[in-house]
Order: structure tokens, then sequence, then C-alpha cells
């Protein structure tokens, strides 16, 4: 019996016969975090369940489907309930992510970090019509474009541990976007930029990206006051004047990093010129630094106090190549007090939310197979997903590493780990049953009408192919048209 379990769980579902104990455990700390700060918005023990089930059943299956779902209960769960609690039920959707952060932050004693931002792209297919925020991407390894969602996320770095703490969809807006098409084709045809349309103004409905992650640190500061930020940072997208002054004022002044273009114009005393054109001539020194407080790189730094004209203030502007690379990449910093080699290591802990995005797209169901229409299914999916993400920190096992102040597990082996368990306690449970031979009659029913045969569209069986041969009747026709073809050729 063990052995078709186990071929089973190697499948695209895998057998989930309750919500796992670390889940459920984790979805009522949630809702007393809920409680404790607004208590008529508590969540009923039916949702609660629900939660915790959708939780398990997205580790398991690496997908929000609920016919997955459906499947790997056994049926114990349809479909239909739980698609209606998912779009009807009244849990507090905004007020879970915020609730679950708290609980995370309380559970490791966490009252300080680093925030990271970053976008990424999830395509779709081209006959998806009903998903939100759909738009063309770019795509960057055609070069060409493609159907997809883009997200904005903000990521809290600890000591410990790096956890998401909000998100955003982002989509251009119309006029925008037809701005920029024209722009290019005007450019390609020499139109003078006199001549050409100006770029219209910025729609409060469809914000920029970066109007995107000032939000999301708001929101962040308002939800959880007592959280010190030590720095910020960011890709080149928000190394705009705007967003770097508006995130450090945010904070109280809080170091901002970001990178900038190596065009970019910097201004010693009175002589302006490219940034890369500056520090060409006073090349940088090698320095060991220590990538995220690990690994000891060998990286060629120099660094200057600039007035960067687009910023119309002063930068600590750093260049930075690392062994091997041939081309300089240059950084800005808001506060001019940090040290030359801090702003460079303060800037590796970009790369952690990548780490994460992998981490997301890979194991946690929400760009795997995710066809939740409108707004409101886009967010609360994503969440639903977040979710699964917060709960593996309280996993036994991770929790133990963690407290230990070891190396933390991956997710992925985490999310294989939890499949075995809830394999083990179905197998626990037929074993443990008063009638093992009749709950395992009952088991097998279930999972043959679970994964019922599907039915194929290759072979042909009862299907009407006409006649596929020549007609007699019809060959003086073809004889009649041989005989014509010289007439017709001169």
């Amino acid at each position: 019996m063990v052995l078709p379990l186990i071929r089973l769980s190697m499948g695209t579902a895998m057998v989930l016969e309750k919500p796992a104990p670390f889940v459920s455990a984790f979805v009522d700390a949630v809702d007393e975090a809920i409680r404790a700060q607004s208590p008529s918005h508590g969540m009923s023990a039916i949702q609660r369940a629900w939660l915790a089930f959708c939780v398990t059943a997205v580790l398991v299956t690496n997908s929000i489907c609920w016919a997955r779902c459906e499947r790997a209960s056994l049926g114990s769960y349809s479909l239909a309930a739980l698609s209606w609690m998912f779009r009807h039920s009244k849990i507090p959707w905004d007020e879970l992510l915020v609730a679950s952060v708290r609980v995370i932050l309380h559970h490791y004693g966490l009252n300080s970090g680093s925030l990271v931002m970053d976008d990424t792209d999830n395509k779709r297919s081209k006959a998806a019509q009903t998903l939100a925020h759909l738009y063309k991407l770019r795509d960057k390894a055609s070069g060409g474009y493609v159907w997809g969602q883009s997200l904005v996320f903000l990521v809290l770095v600890t000591p410990k541990i790096s956890i998401p703490v909000g998100l955003a969809f982002y989509r251009p807006a119309p006029e925008l976007s037809a701005w920029y098409k024209k722009e290019k084709a005007l450019k390609k045809q020499g139109v003078p930029k006199k001549q050409r349309p100006s770029q219209p103004p910025a729609n409060p409905l469809y914000p920029t990206k970066q109007a995107l992650a000032l939000s999301l640190l708001a929101q962040f500061k308002t939800q959880h006051p007592d959280v010190k930020v030590n720095c910020m940072t960011a890709d080149a997208l928000y190394g705009t004047a705007p967003f770097v002054d508006g995130a450090s004022a945010m904070f109280g002044g809080v170091q901002v990093i970001s990178q900038i273009r190596r065009n970019q114009k910097g201004r010693l005393q009175k002589r302006e010129q490219n940034i890369s054109d500056y520090f060409a001539p006073h090349p940088g020194t090698p320095h060991t630094i220590r990538i995220r407080g690990g690994q000891e790189v060998v990286a060629i730094v120099g660094s200057a106090r600039l007035y960067v004209c687009a910023h119309k203030t002063k930068r600590f502007i750093v260049a930075l190549k690392y062994e091997g690379e041939d081309t300089y990449r240059y950084l800005i910093a808001s506060d001019l007090t940090w040290r030359t080699l801090d702003i460079v290591q303060g800037q590796t802990l970009r790369w952690l939310v990548e780490v994460f995005i992998q981490d997301w797209k890979s194991y946690e169901g929400w760009s795997q197979l995710t066809k939740q229409p409108g707004a409101e299914g886009a967010r609360k999916s994503v969440i639903l997903s977040l979710l699964v993400d917060h709960a593996l920190f309280v996993h036994p096992d991770q929790h133990a590493q963690l407290t230990h102040n070891l190396p933390a597990y991956t997710v992925g082996s985490l999310r294989a780990h939890v499949q075995v368990e809830c394999l083990v306690d179905v197998v626990e449970h037929l074993v443990a049953s008063e009638a093992p031979q009749e709950q395992l009659h009952r088991f097998t029913h279930a999972l043959h009408q679970v994964f019922a045969f599907g039915r194929s569209t290759k072979p042909m069986i009862q299907r009407q192919l006409g006649r596929l041969e020549p007609t007699p009747s019809l060959k003086y026709r073809a004889d009649e048209v041989m005989r014509n073809m010289p007439a017709l050729s001169t």
C-alpha cells in the first residue's frame, strides 16, 4: 500500500488527509494577532480550518488550483466549496499578511532589519482574458513581448530571516504606453524632439513602480512602527530622485542604496561630466568584502561624493567591479556619512529578494498554476501564496535551525518534507483504524473516483472521418484538366 502512495506523491498531486499541524498552529496565531488589533475581524473556526487546509494544499501541490486541491484531499474538500470560500467568505485578507508578519517577527524576537524592493514578471497564456493586471511584457530572453503580470515586492531582511512584507500589482497607463510607441516611431523617422508630442501626465490610477514601492514602504511604516529600518536597497529602476529622497525622508533619513546609469551627469565644483568619465582616471583599489555577510570576494572599489545633476543634490557614488567583470556598476547612497565598504556590503543584501522571488515562483504555488480571475482573485491568491512562505518559518525543523543559529533549510527541501509528513499521516490513519481493511477499501475507492481515467482525443474512434478516397465519377474531369494543361500554360 505504501509504494502506490509514494508513486502518487511523486505525481502532480499528493494525498492530503488534514492540514499540517504546524500550519494549523500558524493560522491560529495569525487569527490571534488579527483579534489583538481588531477584535471584530477575527476568523471563525471554519475559516481557520479552510485557510489551514489551503496553505497545506498549496505546499503539497505547488499550485493554487482548486481542482488539484480536491484531488489531493481525495474529495474531502470539493472544488466548489473551496472556490466559494475563496470568493465569498469574509476572511480579512488584507489583515492576514500584516498579522502574519507580526507573528513571525514576534516568534523570533526580531525588531530591526533592512528593506529591499524589487519587481518580477510572470508570463501568462495569450488566451488568458479574465486574469487581472495583464499587459505586454518585455521578454529579456527573446527580446520580444509576452503576455503577463508584473508585481512589486517589499522584503524585510533581518539577521535571521528574509520575509516578504508587502506586494502590489503593476500595470502601465494605456496612454503612456501609446505615447512610448509613437515616440519610438517618430524617433526612428528622425523627427526633432520639439515636433514630437510631449509625455502625458501621470495617471493616478496607474502608479509607476517607484510610486508603488513608496506606497509599500509607507504601509510598512504604519503597520509595523516598532521595527527599526537600518537601510533600504533597490536596483537601478528605483535610482530616481523622487524615490531616493522620498524613501529616506519617510524613515527619518535612513540610508537608501540604489544604482545609476554610467552616463548620468555628475558635477565636481563647476565641471559636469558623465559618472563613468569621472571615475576613468581614478581607478579603484581592490578590497575584500563579504557578500551578504558570508562569502568573501575581492572587488575593485572607488568612491566620491558628487553632485548628481538629475537628483539636484549630492550623492555618495561608488564605482564597483567584481573579479571577472569588465565594466563598473555605479551605486548611489543618500546618506553621505556611511563608509564606502559599508555601502557596498549593504547593496549585496538586494540579492536576497531575488532568492525569495526564485523560491516563491518555484515552490509556493502562485506562478505554477493560478487562474483566479479578477483583481480580487489575483491579490487574494498572492496573499495565500505568501502565507505559505511565512508558515514555513514556524515549521518545527526550521524553527530548531534558526533558534540555534544554524543555516536555514531551503524552501524546496521543507516542501518535500511536508509532502512526506502528509503521506505518513495517511498511512498511520489507515494502520491505526479499527477496521483497516474497510478503511483501505474506502481509500482505494476514493482514489479511483478522484483520479479517474481521462478520455484521449488522439484516437479517432467514434468520429466521422468522411471518404478519404477518389470518386470514380469525377475521373473525366481530371482527364479533361490534364488535356487542357498545355493550352493553359501558353
